[in-house]
């Protein structure tokens, strides 16, 4: 019978004969990114790929985006929210009285008919 030991070293030696040769070079390569050549001409790429100007563009964009919202702001959109949501629990709350009501209603009408049926009966 095996030991364990001697399983996960066979285990390990049918794997390791699963793995191409330059798997662990790959591996490394992968794990280290592109050298700085590659990254050089990546970023000459890109660049080339954006209109003249970009950059101004982007910061006079971002200047013109209003800052950090107000006290009133924050409190006009809690007020808004809260009463969203009270908006919501009176809806919902009125649906399901509205449904035990009919509800209630069918079982009254059901025991009225019974009790019709029982006096006619007599």
């Amino acid at each position: 019978m095996k030991t364990e030991d001697q399983a996960w070293r066979e285990l390990q030696q049918h794997a390791v004969a699963q793995l191409r040769p330059d798997f662990a070079n790959r591996v490394i390569r992968a794990a280290h990114g592109p050298d700085a050549a590659a990254w050089q001409q990546l970023q000459s790429h890109a660049a080339a790929q954006l209109r003249p100007g970009f950059a101004e563009r982007v910061l006079r964009a971002a200047r013109a985006i209003p800052g950090v919202p107000s006290l009133l702001d924050q409190f006009a959109l809690s007020a808004a929210t809260a009463a969203l949501c009270l908006l919501g629990v009176v809806l919902v709350h009125s649906h399901n009285t509205q449904l035990q009501e009919q509800r209630n209603l069918a079982r009254w009408q059901q025991l009225a008919d019974e009790a019709q049926d029982a006096d006619i009966g007599q």
